[in-house]
């Protein structure tokens, strides 16, 4: 187009920078936009909303606020969409108050909010967690005259879901259809979230009967909420039925529905279950991950199988995987639980070969199992080296202790422990050490 002498014009700048960002390419997209700018062309609103919109899509916040700051400096008025773009961002970053503050600053250059931005802002709120400001947005959108639209109840039902409140879900969902709007896929699967994050078994259920009865239609992405939100509840026959109903129907399965039923297999020292899960992974062309190879170890580590817990962290590495700290914690308690200290600190040494630090867990895992063979003098070795290399023990490092001794009916010794906390380590407040000594007398008493 150059090369014959026409010059793009800020629709044609628009178009190819829309085009870059649809396409994934933001970086080009943004060169061509910085040349547009130094050819003399001049960015309209629509281009400030395309890489603004670009950006937002990407999260990439800094640069969102640099372009504004940009096209308000050059003259070019942001409009409701580059407010309404603004916010979406906010609530995907999770910053509460900047949300305020945008909105604020949208309604100081004369925008009154219409169902989109309200819309928006429910949505926002329900992202950062503030499911009672976004409530009190839907509130405020029915005042001012806006009739709410599916859109608008799914971003409330997505803010209520985060809390796990799903009576106040239940009049949403009853207000929808009330209102005639019939709830749709998104909906009832944000239902199911909010049964699961506030431990209703019996509402999961519900949806699940509405679902067999042919009464809500079972699409892939609810079955798998089924089976999501079954595993959050541990309930294992409703997470196998919903399994059972995806797999019938012929949709994908993915990796984190078969790592979450792995995990609940392995809760619940469902060996073989666990195994086939680790067989159908496999089967379906999928290759098992970290969180995979971590629930395995977990599930051994909990049956008192160490060394096996061991193989699969072996297993883990000769795939080329990395173990992190959660991999050797959890092989470090099962050799801890079983008495074999001198086995755990030789996997802490391979830990800490690796570069990996321990953690709070890491020590507490130890103190536990020292506690637990009334090895004292190496628990004061253990909280020695942890307040040296900055891992000050925490109140449940020192509950640790006072129960070992309680355990062992050496009281004194416990109070004699609780007394010199404070000269060990200054960090631990009184009410902390008074709280240790109630739990001494406590034992002593029962």
């Amino acid at each position: 187009m150059t090369k014959k002498g026409v010059r793009p014009n800020a629709i044609t700048y628009t178009t190819v920078i829309n085009a870059y960002g649809k396409a994934g390419k933001e970086d080009k997209a943004l060169r061509l936009f910085r040349r547009m700018k130094q050819s003399g062309c001049v960015p309209n609103v629509c281009t400030y909303n395309a890489v603004i919109g670009m950006l937002g899509k990407k999260s990439r916040s800094e640069e969102m606020i640099m372009i504004l700051c940009d096209m308000k400096e050059s003259g070019c008025s942001p409009n409701r969409i580059t407010w309404n773009t603004m916010l979406a961002m906010c609530g995907n970053k999770g910053m509460h108050k900047y949300i305020n503050l945008v909105f604020r600053e949208m309604k100081n250059c004369g925008f009154e909010p219409d169902r989109d931005t309200f819309n928006t802002l429910i949505s926002a709120y329900g992202r950062c967690g503030a499911d009672i400001d976004a409530t009190k947005m839907y509130k405020e959108m029915i005042r001012v005259g806006f009739t709410p639209c599916v859109t608008t109840y799914n971003a409330l039902l997505n803010a209520l879901a985060r809390r796990g409140d799903w009576k106040a879900a239940e009049s949403v969902i009853q207000d929808m259809k009330n209102k005639g709007f019939r709830p749709s896929e998104t909906s009832y699967s944000l239902m199911l979230q909010c049964y699961a994050k506030g431990g209703n078994v019996k509402g999961i259920e519900t949806i699940e009967k509405e679902i067999s009865d042919g009464h809500i239609y079972p699409s892939w992405m609810l079955l798998r909420t089924l089976v999501l939100a079954n595993c959050r509840c541990r309930a294992v026959e409703g997470m196998e039925r919903a399994f059972q109903e995806l797999q019938k129907n012929g949709y994908k399965l993915d990796l984190v529905l078969f790592n979450s039923m792995l995990s609940i297999f392995s809760k619940n020292n469902m060996y073989e279950r666990a195994h086939e899960m680790l067989h159908l992974i496999r089967e379906s062309g999928l290759t098992p991950d970290l969180v995979t190879y971590n629930s395995l170890m977990d599930m051994y580590a909990r049956a008192g199988a160490c060394w096996k817990a061991e193989e699969i962290l072996k297993g883990l590495q000769e795939s080329g995987g990395k173990p992190d700290i959660v991999s050797y914690n959890t092989v470090i308690k099962g050799f801890c639980r079983k008495g074999l200290m001198q086995e755990a600190i030789r996997i802490l040494s391979e830990m800490t070969t690796k570069g990996i630090r321990p953690c709070i867990f890491t020590y507490n895992t130890f103190v536990a199992g020292y506690a637990a063979q009334g090895m004292f003098t190496e628990i004061d070795d253990v909280i020695s080296h942890m307040i040296q290399h900055n891992c000050k023990p925490n109140e449940l490092t020192y509950k640790i202790v006072v129960d070992g001794y309680c355990k062992a009916r050496r009281y004194k010794d416990a109070m004699d422990f609780v007394s010199k906390i404070k000269g060990i380590d200054d960090s631990f407040d009184d009410q902390s050490i008074e709280r240790l000594a109630f739990r001494v007398r406590e034992n002593l008493d029962s």
